[in-house]
């Protein structure tokens, strides 16, 4: 098992218009394409509060590689993604960890 950590943080003000995102278009079709979600969060004390932060579980790399190629390619995504866009861009960075579990810990 592997984690992925996704960190997005958002243009002033756009984080509920991410969130609503995922919530109506982006969590259904993770579920579609086979994705396992680990854990949802927004930044309470940090650099900034525009951050949503969301874990997935995946078996493998392979698995990761081909549950984001078929979602990035849904036209179902494309059309949400470029919707909730129209009053101008959501997230200025995006980063991504992929996170292993050491021998001792409780998530294996």
């Amino acid at each position: 098992m592997i984690l992925e950590m996704c960190v997005y943080r958002c243009a002033a003000g756009r984080l509920p218009v991410l969130l609503k995102r995922f919530e109506t278009a982006t969590l259904p079709l993770f579920e579609k394409h086979g994705f396992k979600s680990h854990g949802f969060f927004t930044t309470v004390i940090g650099a900034s509060h525009q951050e949503l932060t969301y874990m997935l579980r995946w078996e493998s790399l392979a698995e990761r590689e081909g549950c984001w190629r078929t979602f990035h390619a849904d036209p179902e995504w494309i059309a949400a993604r470029t919707a909730s866009e129209e009053d101008g861009f959501i997230v200025v960075n995006a980063s991504n960890q992929i996170l292993q579990p050491t021998a001792f810990s409780p998530l294996r």
